[in-house]
């Protein structure tokens, strides 16, 4: 990160019904792409994961906005890079890559500051 400050992100992200219609062995290529751009984003320079939350036992079924499937929390250096985080989605590749990781999951980022409350 450098001197200014992060842009505080949550990237919410939601799985969406062609995820539920695919067969068992399609999910599970979803799910290998999904892990690839989760680490993505962990690995990528200018982001900072604070932690994340999944929303999975009490949230079932498709989710096409709030409530979202799962949420991760990072510092982000700039505006470009909360993009290129999002543009995992349309770039990452599920099994043979016909299809990009985006016809199965959505992602919604958040974007705002730390918020810091002085004591009195």
């Amino acid at each position: 990160m450098t001197d200014k400050k992060p842009l505080r992100v949550l990237f919410c992200m939601g799985i969406n019904q062609n995820f539920f219609d695919a067969p068992r062995a399609e999910q599970l290529e979803v799910w290998a792409a999904f892990g690839e751009m989760w680490n993505g984003i962990h690995d990528m320079a200018g982001i900072g994961v604070l932690g994340n939350m999944d929303d999975d036992q009490s949230m079932v079924g498709p989710s096409d906005g709030w409530p979202w499937t799962t949420y991760l929390l990072a510092d982000v250096a700039d505006i470009d890079t909360v993009h290129a985080a999002c543009n995992l989605f349309r770039t990452t590749a599920v099994g043979d890559g016909t299809y990009k990781l985006w016809r199965y999951a959505r992602v919604e980022a958040r974007v705002g500051r730390e918020l810091i409350v002085q004591r009195a």
